[in-house]
């Protein structure tokens, strides 16, 4: 073998091993092998959680509508998204919602980049310390895209990676709050871990509109299947990354 092609090769192996975790993106490999990552907790509660903002559009609706639900939740915000409504930052912390890490830009990082990776996640820690007053425990990667390289660089800035079990596809143009609930409905299970969206800046426009009006739904669901509705910190998920 040339050394051409042991390079080539080398290389290969290298971008498999990166990619590898990734696999937890597929919904039954992570419910199944990785529980915890998926975000199975406590058989009496389910975990409300909310990505890519926080949004002076949909932010602050999702937050009185959850006020007046008496539901808080967590948000997997990104730091670019945060840089720009500081003020929003604080007052999810201020209402009593958890604040998480969804990366600094909504982007999955296919390539391996150790330093860029460690660098982005430390820079959105610190942005939400720094912005919030509190400091994260979660992360989420952008799509679910766990990769070796943002697995070590969560652990290295003292993050749990948590990814979801029900999804509502709130993103699209066609979401509709019963879309959205339909969607939701059949994971909606003691343990679960909902993921919905409380901005658009990834998605279809006004698509956060269709979430509005899907939680009163998902709220009551939880109420007449016995179960509590509330933050991952209640969820009584350990913080480890495998069963």
């Amino acid at each position: 073998m040339g050394p051409g092609r042991a390079a080539l090769l080398a290389g290969a192996s290298v971008e498999v091993a990166h990619l590898a975790p990734a696999a937890v993106r597929l919904g039954p490999v992570r419910r199944v092998c990785f529980p915890r990552l998926a975000g199975h907790g406590a058989p009496g509660h389910v975990a409300l959680t909310f990505d890519d903002g926080p949004d002076p559009r949909g932010t602050p609706l999702v937050l009185d509508r959850l006020d007046a639900l008496g539901v808080r939740a967590t948000f997997f915000v990104l730091g670019e998204m945060l840089e720009q409504s500081p003020d929003l930052g604080r007052e999810l912390a201020a209402r009593g919602h958890e604040v998480a890490v969804h990366g600094w830009h909504h982007r999955p990082q296919w390539l391996p980049s150790p330093a860029r990776d460690t660098a982005e996640l430390r820079r959105t820690v610190e942005a939400v310390t720094a912005l919030c007053g509190v400091r994260p425990r979660w992360y989420r990667p952008p799509y679910g895209v766990l990769t070796t390289g943002l697995l070590a660089a969560a652990r290295r800035s003292g993050l749990h990676p948590v990814l979801w079990t029900a999804w509502g596809r709130d993103w699209t143009a066609a979401a509709t709050p019963a879309s959205v609930y339909r969607t939701l409905r059949p994971g909606l299970r003691g343990g679960a871990t909902v993921l919905l969206h409380d901005s658009d800046c990834t998605s279809a426009p006004g698509s956060w509109r269709a979430t509005l009006d899907a939680l009163p739904l998902l709220a009551a669901r939880c109420g007449q299947l016995g179960l509590t509705l509330g933050p991952l910190r209640e969820h009584g998920l350990t913080g480890r990354h495998s069963r």
